[in-house]
């Protein structure tokens, strides 16, 4: 697992949970290949796989594992 990533499902688990509370989430992955850090464009959604903007390679996202940033708007 590469830093600041968790695993996957529990990542979904716990995203859900504030999407829920009105929260907006947005997936965080890193690179595997040259080690950038990427949020995802769609937000409350979660993929399993993500390509990098830097490089252009693909990362197995449930393999390596996510974070996520939440935003509250009030």
């Amino acid at each position: 697992m590469l830093p600041h990533n968790h695993p996957f499902d529990e990542v979904v688990k716990t995203a859900n949970g504030y999407i829920a509370q009105g929260y907006t989430i947005y997936q965080k992955f890193t690179c595997v290949h040259c080690g950038q850090r990427l949020t995802m464009e769609e937000p409350n959604t979660f993929s399993e796989s993500g390509t990098c903007d830097q490089c252009g390679k693909l990362t197995n996202i449930r393999e390596t594992g996510c974070n996520y940033m939440a935003v509250l708007e009030t």
